[in-house]
């Protein structure tokens, strides 16, 4: 499908604008000379996007002061041996001719996939001015507030609030400047989306892969708002998570685990309960990453290699009803705060993308928080500002632990000669502050001030009791007490959190295969038809063993060894313990009637002798990935493949090609693994896939097994029978196709179950499938669809009038560095050195401040416009429980679109065969009284609509529509027909 709608992605595409009177423009930052940070004349239209690559000069000042190579320092001179390591002038030649050559190849192969790749309607429009928060009910309160309070700071102060003071100068991962004149503290935000990164005594829950297998939403809010609670007591102001970008559109895509699933409405419902849990705990919840992170490869600037980030081309409908789609529901869930991502979009940098920021995140979906950058996401200093950053983490600029920021000292500059509005910044600091109040978090008595023993009570940096204060800086000396290594797993306010992570992983396991009811096993042995004195059981593979280096002997959990509890990068977490599946089997098997033994090797002659002897092989094998900054044997954060690694199907062959008895296969994995070398072989009985369980992995598999606990996890992901089936654009980019990479989204809509449905591929398990040690049955189904007129929501609402603060620039003199202040080195402060450099009023305010671009009839209220959200259609049924024990099911229900729509231009729309609009998690009993629960789900308007391109609003096409409830995508056993009266 086409990229873009050209009537909605006009751009102004002058190769060299004119600067009119600006022939020598104000540079935001002089590392960063990116060509985006120029005031902008009346005689061009303003362009945030980074359609040209950032040049190699831009970056030369970030090796100022460091040691030239011996080789190339003319003035030294080699004797001995040494001389013979000193390439000749020859040599040296053929080098540069070689980079030369390299570079002019890149740079035509850069501009031919670019031009080939990306129609130029396909680049992001601008849109301003970013939009003021406090335009709705819900914050109206908070931003009076904040109001009051930012309306008395001054201005390095309010740049202090939305600057991070530089990573690791304070005892979290991202710290802003405190206003502490005013009792503003220094906000701690934290990783991540599974638990608290670098802290002790704090629960490694389930990763976000396990809890949408678990299609629970109770759980989902249960699990955010023990999280929260962690978070509070450590101190920290806001959690970064949780995730629900990438979506999952490439199966091996890196950090896939860290959300909820392949579906953007699975994806929305678990963010949007985890959100509320957090957020009901007084901490500030991170929607991220925004939007469209779907690789680990080339997300982020020569951290591959290529001078820029990968770009993700999406077109305009799917990037509503897609990737925005969970974001959507962050924000209707009341979400503080959202992290824009790495990568470009569109051509135009995530973090200064102001289609994407202002556009639809702040107008179209009413975001009311603060949008904050992934860590070294900001690009350029007054774009980003301009397009809707709020505030930059961890306050470097374009390399960690430089201290050059784009903001702090830079944008107290472009504040003071105009290129960045006073308003923005008094926007961006209420945004914040409002979200400071809207969590209760100005509250003494719950969030003491630092002086009264507040503040984080933890360090990132060292697990010592005492230690540096500022640790990032070279001359830092001042010590304290950073760790006071406060409990918060199992407390009296908090509750149990072993229990309730082992809950949710135990529900998180899909049993995808049970031949003959292997499982559950008895605990005695009892079932198995044995010669032996003793029932043999043992399992195989290290993935049922502890590491022996130690549960964290991995840094940032970055390797596959031992018990897959997480995969890797900042999503990870120290593990306060681990219970391995080895463990907590011996721990149940009754030593006097099984011989229950292991064996960590997953492959060898061992393997096969071992498995003879037994009655009853369990395997175990592992798929790991994680985010791209670590490697693992040769897996550089996206996965090669969908294989088990470390050898699995080959371990998983030997055992049951050997075994006495049956075998059971266990999965711990990231995502979808490929199972066809062994998923038929007669022997192979059961499979379990656990996903990633966390800290209570074995012990919450042992309560599935046992059948203490019957499973109805269900996949959030489809399993192909081949790696192709997803697609042709469902592969990581592992080398670049130009200086800007291009990943273009052609398949639109079409991932996942989607693409398996068009195209008619068979999967081997489908999406939402999971069985159960019981059976359940559907019946008398009925629908009742919602009268209202329209195919376009109702107008949209008039919004509250936000609170206004001056917009006077002030005397440049108060953002002087205070006397008498000492420097730390590398610290980000918000001082200038001198007025040199400032023109108080000779730059106007950006073209489109003047002119703002008109609203969206989409937007009015958090998530959109609130009649999105009116029930369009009731659906009932009856779940029977048609088994002889009690379990859970999850009915799930399936909206399938009119056929031959048209588009009001007469232009045909596609549509899935199927999509994911609602689903319950129901428990049916045994018993008279509890053997059939009601089912009772509601559809909106929204998931009735499609994104149309020509009205730029949602459209609740005409015709029949079909519903379907079942068990998983391809359950079409119960469907209806309905129409929507308008």
């Amino acid at each position: 499908m086409s990229l873009k709608n050209p009537q909605v992605y006009e751009l102004d595409r002058s190769d060299s604008p004119s600067r009119g009177p600006y022939d020598q423009p104000y540079r935001y930052s002089s590392d960063s000379d990116d060509g985006q940070d120029t005031p902008l004349s009346s005689q061009r239209a303003y362009q945030d996007d980074a359609s040209q690559p950032l040049q190699p000069g831009s970056f030369s000042k970030e090796t100022a002061g460091k040691q030239p190579l011996a080789w190339l320092d003319a003035k030294r001179t080699r004797t001995g041996w040494t001389r013979y390591l000193v390439p000749s002038r020859f040599l040296c030649s053929l080098i540069v001719l070689f980079i030369v050559a390299l570079s002019l190849l890149l740079g035509v192969g850069g501009f031919w996939a670019h031009s080939k790749s990306v129609p130029l309607d396909g680049q992001s429009p601008p849109w301003y001015p970013s939009p003021a928060g406090g335009s709705v009910k819900a914050w109206s309160e908070s931003y009076e507030k904040a109001a009051k309070l930012v309306g008395q700071m001054t201005l390095v102060e309010k740049v202090n609030v939305t600057t991070g003071i530089g990573w690791s100068m304070g005892m979290c991962v991202g710290n802003t400047g405190p206003v502490e004149r005013l009792g503003f503290p220094s906000l701690c935000l934290q990783d991540g989306p599974l638990g608290l990164r670098f802290a002790d005594n704090a629960t490694a829950f389930p990763a976000g892969v396990t809890v949408g297998a678990t299609w629970n939403k109770k759980l989902m809010y249960q699990r955010g708002k023990a999280h929260g609670f962690e978070a509070k007591k450590k101190g920290i102001n806001a959690l970064l998570g949780p995730s629900m970008g990438p979506l999952g559109r490439l199966p091996a895509g890196g950090r896939n685990w860290e959300g909820f699933g392949a579906d953007p409405v699975l994806q929305g419902y678990a963010a949007a309960q985890t959100i509320k849990g957090i957020q009901d705990s007084g901490v500030i919840a991170t929607a991220k990453h925004y939007v469209a992170n779907e690789q680990e490869h080339f997300r982020q600037s020569w951290e591959w290699g290529t001078p820029n980030a990968i770009s993700s081309n999406i077109d305009d409908r799917t990037m509503r009803e897609m990737y925005a789609w969970p974001f959507a529901e962050s924000v209707r869930a009341g979400v503080a705060s959202v992290m824009c991502s790495y990568n470009q979009v569109n051509n135009s940098y995530a973090c200064q993308n102001s289609a994407l920021l202002n556009g639809i995140l702040k107008d179209e979906l009413g975001f009311q928080g603060f949008v904050q950058s992934d860590w070294l996401a900001q690009r350029s200093g007054v774009a980003s500002a301009l397009a809707g950053l709020d505030m930059t983490m961890p306050g470097d600029g374009l390399s960690w632990a430089d201290g050059k920021s784009l903001w702090g000292s830079e944008l107290t500059k472009a504040v003071l000669n105009s290129s960045v509005p006073m308003d923005r910044l008094n926007d961006m600091t209420m945004r914040i502050v409002a979200a400071w109040y809207q969590l209760g978090q100005d509250s003494a008595t719950a969030w003491p001030a630092e002086k009264d023993g507040g503040g984080p009570n933890f360090s990132s940096w060292t697990d010592d009791e005492e230690g540096l204060l500022h640790p990032g800086s070279p001359d830092a000396k001042q010590k304290g007490v950073v760790n006071k290594f406060v409990q918060t797993q199992n407390t009296t306010e908090g509750g149990d959190h072993d229990t309730l992570a082992r809950q949710i992983a135990a529900e998180g396991i899909v049993m995808v295969k049970n031949e003959g009811d292997v499982i559950p096993l008895r605990r005695d042995g009892s079932g198995f038809e044995t010669s032996n004195e003793k029932v043999k059981i043992a399992v195989f593979g290290d993935g049922a063993f502890p590491n022996p280096a130690g549960d964290n002997a991995c840094k940032d959990r970055a390797c596959n060894t031992g018990t897959l509890a997480m995969g890797w990068g900042s999503g990870a977490v120290e593990l306060p313990y681990l219970s391995t599946p080895v463990d907590a089997l011996h721990h149940n098997f009754d030593s006097g009637k099984v011989e229950f033994s292991g064996l960590a090797d997953n492959s060898g002659k061992k393997v096969a002798e071992l498995a003879k002897a037994q009655d009853l092989c369990i395997a175990f094998i592992s798929a790991d990935a994680g985010e791209g900054f670590v490697s693992w044997n040769g897996v550089k954060g996206d996965r090669n493949d969908l294989y088990a690694q470390k050898g699995g199907d080959k371990l998983v062959k030997d055992v049951a090609e050997n075994c006495g008895g049956d075998t059971v296969v266990v999965i711990n994995t990231v995502g979808p693994v490929i199972l066809e070398k062994w998923i038929d072989l007669p022997s192979v009985k059961a499979v379990l896939i656990t996903h990633l369980p966390g800290q209570e992995a074995g012990n919450a598999l042992a309560d599935v097994l046992f059948g203490d606990v019957n499973p109805s996890g269900a996949l959030p992901y489809t399993i192909a029978k081949d790696e192709k089936d997803y697609g042709p654009t469902s592969g990581i980019m592992y080398l670049p196709n130009g200086v800007v990479p291009q990943q273009d989204f052609t398949e639109g809509l079409y991932i996942d179950y989607r693409h398996f449905d068009k195209q008619s591929i068979a999967p081997r398990y489908d999406f939402g499938f999971g069985l159960s040690y019981t059976t359940f049955k559907l019946s008398s189904m009925f629908l009742n669809p919602q009268g209202f007129s329209g195919a376009t929501p109702a107008p949209r609402p008039d919004a509250l009038v936000a609170p206004q603060l001056s917009t006077e620039i002030p005397d440049a003199t108060e953002a002087l560095w205070p006397k008498g202040t000492k420097k730390l080195k590398k610290y980000v402060y918000p001082y200038i050195p001198s007025l040199s450099s400032i023109k108080v009023g000779a730059y106007p305010y950006p073209v489109g401040y003047a002119t703002p671009t008109p609203l969206s009839p989409a937007g009015g209220a958090e998530g959109g416009n609130p009649d999105l959200y009116t029930t369009a259609l009731k659906v009932q049924a009856t779940l029977t429980n048609t088994g002889s024990v009690p379990g859970q099911a999850v009915v799930q229900a399936y909206l399938s679109f009119p056929p031959n729509v048209m588009s009001p231009s007469g232009k045909p729309i596609d549509f899935p065969v199927r999509v994911l609009r609602q689903w319950d998690k129901i428990f049916v009993g045994t018993s008279n009284e509890e053997k059939r629960q009601p089912v009772r789900l509601e559809l909106t308007r929204k998931d009735c609509s499609y994104w149309d391109v020509e009205v730029q609003n949602w459209v609740v096409p005409k015709g029949e529509f079909k519903v379907c409830l079942g068990f998983s995508s391809r359950d079409e056993g119960h469907c209806s027909t309905f129409e929507l009266v308008r």
